[in-house]
């Protein structure tokens, strides 16, 4: 993972966000999108100085107050204002090491995901295991592959499962989008070093750029042996107090998706 998490943020955010979101003019002498460091410090009223050594890593710990007035500017959400303490949370832990993840998962979660039945929906943890599911999404993952494992691990399959590739039309994006889950939460560097080592520059790059804040809902594509072509609208629900657990269902995008798990769904035995 990289070591300057809290400057890779900052500099992704400053990209997003345009001058005519913050009431500046767009000018026509811009090399890069979204606003220039004089902007947003300007605006936050900081020095450019101080948000250079924010964002090259020269300083991990800023006050409360400063990120309260960066998160204007970067038109900072909820959860990000939150990614934002956190960042500066793990900054000050001596190595940034926590515990290995609990696999359990609590009966209540168990009988959340029995009246999700039959849809799609899986409990995943901070690393990408997938500690439980229902049916529906064992009939999109069983036969690509990603169940393989014990316990199956979204990451693994990703950036080391060939069958990845073909099976996520999108694979760029979805490989981006695990990179930012993986980050979101401690640093787990163990599983991050045996990951790395295992998919090479794929993962390597993708640490040191995609800052570590998934997007909560989505689409994505799935080209599934038995189904055909999918589009799955996701969303994504953290767990507070569950060890970074994640509820991630998934539903069909449109009429032609439905119609195509209905085709794959075992037939109702209907009591005459």
């Amino acid at each position: 993972m990289g070591d300057n998490e809290l400057g890779l943020f900052l500099r992704a955010r400053r990209a997003e966000v345009t001058p005519a979101e913050v009431g500046l003019p767009s000018g026509t002498r811009r090399r890069t999108p979204g606003l220039r460091r004089s902007e947003v410090a300007m605006l936050a009223g900081i020095s450019v100085e101080y948000l250079i050594r924010l964002e090259q890593g020269r300083d991990r710990r800023p006050s409360p107050q400063v990120l309260a007035a960066l998160a204007g500017p970067l038109r900072l959400t909820a959860a990000e204002r939150a990614h934002l303490h956190r960042l500066t949370r793990t900054a000050r832990l001596c190595g940034g090491l926590v515990k290995d993840q609990d696999q359990t998962v609590r009966p209540g979660l168990r009988g959340l995901l029995d009246q999700l039945e039959p849809g799609a929906a899986m409990l995943v943890n901070q690393v990408g295991d997938v500690l439980a599911y229902t049916s529906g999404f064992r009939r999109l993952a069983a036969p690509i592959g990603l169940l393989a494992g014990d316990p199956p691990n979204l990451n693994r399959y990703v950036f080391t499962d060939p069958r990845a590739r073909e099976a996520y039309p999108d694979w760029a994006h979805v490989a981006d989008e695990q990179v930012a889950a993986l980050k979101d939460g401690p640093p787990r560097p163990d599983f991050t070093g045996e990951l790395e080592a295992a998919a090479g520059d794929e993962l390597t790059q993708r640490l040191r750029r995609v800052p570590g804040l998934p997007r909560a809902h989505g689409l994505l594509r799935l080209e599934h042996p038995e189904a055909g072509s999918l589009r799955l609208a996701y969303e994504t629900l953290k767990l507070p107090g569950d060890d970074n657990l994640r509820l991630v269902v998934q539903l069909p995008a449109d009429e032609a998706t439905a119609e195509a798990l209905r085709r794959i769904a075992p037939l109702r035995l209907v009591a005459g």
